[in-house]
């Protein structure tokens, strides 16, 4: 899917300042995709679920993985009960378990428990990509380059930035529907944000 990310830079760049001044820390991107992530886990619980023996497991908690590139490769640190904090709580959170990514100091606590992940493959360039799962989780998120391209809105040609997401799952516990649905509520959420400052 592709989401058009007008509404959420202008929101950023309307507030960004502020933002950094009360709560010491940048407003990144990263807090609102975790935050429609969050709302579409909601809706579409089986991207939220796992497999566990014989028994599918969905979990009522949102310990989203943010995948963080550092000089030996990729690893997913967790943001736990990423659904009971706020932006500036987000953004802390991520900042923080990438720095200590980046710095060897993650434990394995931080890596564990993950029930989502999300990836961004857009800070090295990257328009598409296929994530690869992190089991036993069913799902992950892949995030892309913001990149201007001419779009039809209301009958005219305007130059929007642009981001293709994907989104790999287990077809054994997500059909195609509901790997839509989910994909489809991700893109109202961000091209509505104003959605998840009110919890809708």
């Amino acid at each position: 899917n592709e989401v058009d990310m007008t509404e959420v830079m202008a929101l950023r760049n309307r507030f960004k300042k502020d933002f950094e001044e009360k709560h010491d820390v940048r407003l990144g991107f990263m807090s609102f995709f975790v935050k429609a992530a969050i709302q579409a886990l909601r809706e579409i619980p089986a991207v939220n679920a796992e497999i566990d023996g014989d028994e599918l497991v969905y979990k009522n908690y949102y310990n989203i993985g943010v995948a963080v590139g550092t000089d030996t490769g990729l690893v997913v640190p967790v943001v736990r009960d990423a659904d009971r904090l706020g932006f500036a709580a987000l953004e802390k959170t991520i900042n923080e378990l990438g720095a200590r990514a980046r710095d060897k100091k993650l434990g394995l606590d931080d890596l564990q428990g993950g029930t989502f992940t999300i990836s961004n493959g857009g800070v090295y360039g990257s328009l598409m990509s296929t994530p690869i799962l992190n089991p036993p989780q069913s799902g992950i998120l892949g995030m892309h380059k913001i990149q201007e391209r001419p779009m039809a809105i209301d009958g005219k040609i305007e130059i929007r930035p642009m981001m293709y997401l994907a989104l790999s799952y287990d077809h054994r516990i997500i059909d195609g529907k509901e790997a839509v649905t989910f994909l489809v509520r991700m893109k109202d959420c961000l091209e509505d944000p104003q959605r998840l400052l009110l919890d809708l």
